[in-house]
């Protein structure tokens, strides 16, 4: 059964190229919505200059959409309210960081 836990698993495939950080310890995941076979991932960016938008977009939804065969259709929304801040990176972000 798809859950926002298994997507949010799945995601934790997609790393940051910048930091080398997954994007989901890195917090930049703010939502997974699941309806029928159609997922919606509402995320953001560390900052909005971040060049690295349209390849994280499409690497979220090629990724779900490679690892999820009941999955249709992807549809992931960029915002930047709230703003990402480093208090948003998890534990275990913040040990791959070096950070205590």
């Amino acid at each position: 059964m798809l859950t926002e836990q298994r997507i949010l698993e799945t995601l934790r495939a997609v790393n940051d190229p910048e930091v080398g950080v997954n994007i989901v310890d890195l917090g930049l995941i703010y939502s997974v919505e699941i309806h029928g076979a159609n997922v919606r991932v509402t995320m953001t960016m560390t900052t909005p200059a971040c060049p690295m938008h349209s390849y994280l977009r499409e690497e979220v939804s090629d990724t779900i959409l490679s690892q999820h065969e009941e999955v249709e259709s992807v549809d992931v929304d960029l915002v930047w309210e709230p703003p990402w801040s480093p208090q948003m990176i998890s534990a275990q972000g913040r040990r791959q960081l070096g950070w205590r």
